[in-house]
């Protein structure tokens, strides 16, 4: 989900990526990969966008690209989100979320320390069903109230894996708008682009690293979700994502 935009309802429900139809077993959530010859990922794939259409939605597409069915990511002052919900799965400690993603072009001016430049043209997030009481009063206070007036069961914890063409790989640092959400730059200002990056990432160590502080537990997952946007600068990108796993 996704980075929200502001502390309000609309805003958090930019971070939510609930998918009405998904139907995934409990005890094995292995994502389907981009295949299938069709023109854009089929449920239980979803895409979302900003509330009352704030903004064009990203172009997301299968296409082949080096011998492989992939999808591209296609940011034009727009934002979306695609989404894989798991009905509340419980991660064990082998967990693992793979995938591999390759950025041609970055979001020209995107800075994810500053709200009116808070742009990624690629990022992974895993969205955890964290209970109220382990957030923290402030803001779980607007959470409540922004789950009341939107009836939505938004998530209270969400780490986001990045690739960003300015920060340094490594950095970790809250959503501009929520620190209910937390990035994790995986792929830096170093990270060669047009080339395919591979990725493993063990969930609850990932949680533990930027929601640890909150939550001894690993709380259950609600979704999976990938997405680019370039609302907030009015840019550009375009990027590539591929074989997208979360195994036991």
């Amino acid at each position: 989900m996704f980075p929200s935009r502001t502390w309000t309802t609309t805003g958090l429900l930019t971070i939510w990526a609930a998918s009405a139809f998904a139907q995934v077993q409990a005890q094995a959530p292995v994502l389907a990969p981009w295949a299938g010859g069709a023109a854009v990922p089929a449920p239980p794939w979803r895409t979302l966008g900003l509330p009352n259409h704030k903004a064009p939605l990203t172009a997301m597409d299968i296409t082949a690209l080096d011998g492989a069915a992939v999808l591209r990511l296609r940011a034009d002052a727009s934002y979306a989100s695609l989404v894989h919900d798991l009905n509340g799965w419980a991660p064990g400690p082998q967990a693992t979320l793979r995938w591999r993603w390759r950025l041609d072009q970055p979001v020209a001016g995107a800075d994810l320390r500053r709200k009116d430049a808070d742009d990624a043209a690629l990022k992974v997030c895993l969205m955890f069903d964290m209970p109220l009481a382990r957030v923290p009063f402030v803001e779980r206070s607007l959470l409540r109230l922004a789950r009341a007036v939107s009836g939505e069961p938004l998530p209270a914890a969400t780490v986001c894996y990045v690739w960003d063409a300015t920060l340094a790989q490594g950095t970790v640092l809250p959503n501009a708008y929520s620190a209910r959400v937390r990035y994790l730059v995986l792929d830096g200002s170093a990270s060669p682009t047009g080339q395919w990056r591979g990725h493993q990432r063990n969930v609850q160590a990932d949680f533990a690293q930027l929601f640890g502080a909150e939550s001894a537990t690993v709380p259950a997952l609600q979704a999976v979700a990938v997405g680019a946007d370039a609302d907030n600068t009015g840019g550009r990108s375009l990027a590539w994502i591929a074989d997208i796993q979360l195994v036991p």
